[in-house]
């Protein structure tokens, strides 16, 4: 039977690079979105779009009828436990099948990062909510280098917290393709599963800086900065100051040495070696390269 996977956080990053690598595949797609302007991303890729708040757990009910598969994300906030339950409630009465969740690198009760204790409360829920259930704990995005894309196209550096930090940062896209590979797998294949999700190796920023280079044909130096300065050019770009906060616990975790790991399970699951930083580097060089004239 032709099985129907519903998005949630369908127009985050991993989200939208899933419904990517699920498009052509043997399943039906429904999006969740918060707003129906977040509408025009999921349906342009064959998704059907739902319009549903994760604050609001009345308004899910229409978003999970018919469905069997769950992609659990939730945004990054003080309410995340509470958008969890609310999905995880809506699933359950919806009759759904199976859950795979996007959790955090390292997420534990105690972690070194509140948003690390808060998703681990959110994996607890869910290894109990009488499901099948599958977790993805990945590593630091490559992606999130692309904050970076202004200040590297026009000044050729970029500036993190993060010290001489080595992270097994990955790339999202190798994130949507094992949750692609989890989900049109056998229901029961990857039960009570957590995978922990990393890129091939382990980088510090310099060694980023260098892969940038060579993609680009240009020098990129990377400088590292002190928390209070990373602060305040984030609150100055409208960064809400929960998320700064949670940004500054987890730069000092790194720089401490605790993202300095690496693990085998993209490989394992994708039967290739997960993307390294100059594969995303080539593929994102336009957005860290001068427009015409500038």
């Amino acid at each position: 039977m032709r099985r129907t996977v519903l998005i949630t956080g369908a127009t985050g990053t991993v989200s939208t690079a899933l419904i990517e690598a699920l498009a052509g595949a043997d399943v039906d797609l429904r999006a969740l979105v918060r707003e129906e302007s977040g509408a025009d991303g999921p349906r342009v890729q064959g998704a059907e779009v739902v319009v549903g708040d994760l604050d609001d757990a009345r308004s899910l009910p229409p978003a999970f009828e018919g469905v069997q598969d769950v992609w659990l994300l939730t945004p990054n906030g003080p309410r995340a436990p509470e958008h969890n339950m609310n999905i995880l409630w809506a699933a359950r009465q919806a009759g759904a099948e199976r859950v795979v969740r996007l959790s955090v690198v390292g997420a534990a009760h105690d972690a070194p990062t509140r948003s690390g204790r808060l998703h681990a409360l959110s994996d607890r829920e869910t290894e109990r909510c009488g499901m099948r259930w599958t977790i993805l704990r990945p590593h630091w995005f490559m992606q999130n280098l692309l904050n970076e894309a202004g200040d590297i196209s026009t000044g050729g550096t970029f500036s993190l917290n993060m010290a001489t930090a080595r992270i097994g940062m990955i790339d999202a896209r190798d994130i949507a393709e094992c949750a692609a590979r989890v989900l049109l797998d056998d229901p029961d294949r990857h039960h009570g599963r957590t995978y922990t999700l990393t890129g091939p190796r382990s980088l510090t920023f310099d060694d980023v800086a260098d892969r940038l280079s060579l993609a680009l044909g240009r020098p990129i130096t990377y400088l590292p900065v002190g928390d209070d300065v990373k602060r305040k050019a984030l609150l100055g770009h409208g960064v809400p100051r929960w998320i700064v906060d949670m940004l500054e616990e987890y730069a000092r975790a790194y720089a401490s040495g605790w993202g300095d790991f690496t693990t085998g399970t993209v490989a394992d699951l994708l039967g290739r070696p997960p993307r390294d930083v100059a594969d995303f580097a080539r593929d994102h060089a336009a957005a860290f390269t001068p427009a015409d004239g500038d």
